[in-house]
């Protein structure tokens, strides 16, 4: 079984893989579809690897926003056919590269 800190690997490998493509920006992923659903896809890897961190992990570390995380992958999980894509490059552009700095922070210490 993972423990936190492998959990944690699969958080920033996840990001980094979002990011291999992130690059060609928004026009690009709103007109490919298969950029679409590998985000979607590895935004779940992200929320669901965060869902099995162990609590008292994440409460040593609030800075983070486990909530949101877990709660996206919910979102991207269970409502597929309602899946804004607008929601999702936010995600993408906004809050992937703070949360691979304190992911990469956690990490280092």
């Amino acid at each position: 079984m993972k423990d936190d800190v492998e959990r944690l690997k699969d958080i920033r490998d996840a990001i980094e893989k979002i990011e291999t493509y992130a690059g060609r920006g928004r026009k690009a992923f709103e007109a490919d579809e298969l950029l679409q659903v590998w985000a979607v896809h590895h935004l779940q890897i992200i929320g669901e690897a965060a869902s099995k961190l162990s609590e008292e992990f994440m409460l040593s570390h609030p800075d983070v926003p486990w909530s949101k995380m877990i709660g996206m992958r919910n979102v991207l999980v269970h409502d597929y056919a309602g899946i804004d894509l607008d929601i999702v490059w936010a995600a993408v552009e906004g809050d992937l590269p703070e949360l691979k700095g304190r992911i990469n922070s956690i990490l280092g210490s």
